[in-house]
């Protein structure tokens, strides 16, 4: 999405909020090899998911399919990254954010020791969940500004002072679960 703002001249984006992102079409870095199966997502269950969001393979290799592949992650919002250490998708996700750093962009890329994907939905008993939860709202709050009376954003409620309500955040995140 920040990449398509960019290049189309959408309205610029404030932040990325990233809970371990998916970058790249393909299953071959070490964190696939390593984590292929027996820590919740699988390497064959993203293999399901990319058939089902790819016409064909070859357009796995199209940036808006594949970020990481951009050309170009100069002038995009700064980054928070947040990736599990037993997780698939944890190399692309943080060779995502090294690409927004070598590109000029601010980007904190946060990996979980001893998680695993979807860890952050798991908040209610998992220390790590909540401390994510945590940064997300201190990344959001030091990056978007959004000004007085009372405004919502994507299921986020802002008091009119401009400060997120972290248990908002993760109510949303809660419903969210999914897209996570």
């Amino acid at each position: 999405m920040a990449l398509i703002a960019r290049d189309r001249g959408f309205p610029t984006l404030t932040a990325q909020l990233l809970f371990y992102p998916v970058t790249r079409y393909g299953f071959e870095t070490e964190s696939y090899r390593q984590n292929a199966g027996g820590y919740g997502l699988t390497r064959e269950e993203m293999i399901w998911f990319w058939r089902q969001y790819l016409k064909t393979p070859e357009d796995g290799e199209n940036p808006r399919a594949s970020p990481l592949l951009a050309r170009s992650h100069e002038n995009l919002p700064p980054a928070l990254i947040v990736t599990a250490e037993y997780d698939p998708l944890r190399d692309e996700g943080e060779a995502y954010g090294e690409s927004l750093r070598r590109s000029g962009v601010p980007a904190a890329v946060v990996r979980y020791p001893g998680t695993i994907h979807g860890f952050v939905t798991m908040a209610k008993i998992l220390p790590e969940g909540r401390d994510a939860i945590a940064r997300a709202v201190d990344f959001l709050k030091s990056e978007v500004r959004l000004s007085p009376p009372t405004r919502r954003a994507s299921g986020l409620y802002i008091s009119k002072t401009g400060e997120y309500h972290q248990e908002s955040l993760r109510k949303y995140l809660d419903k969210m679960w999914i897209c996570l």
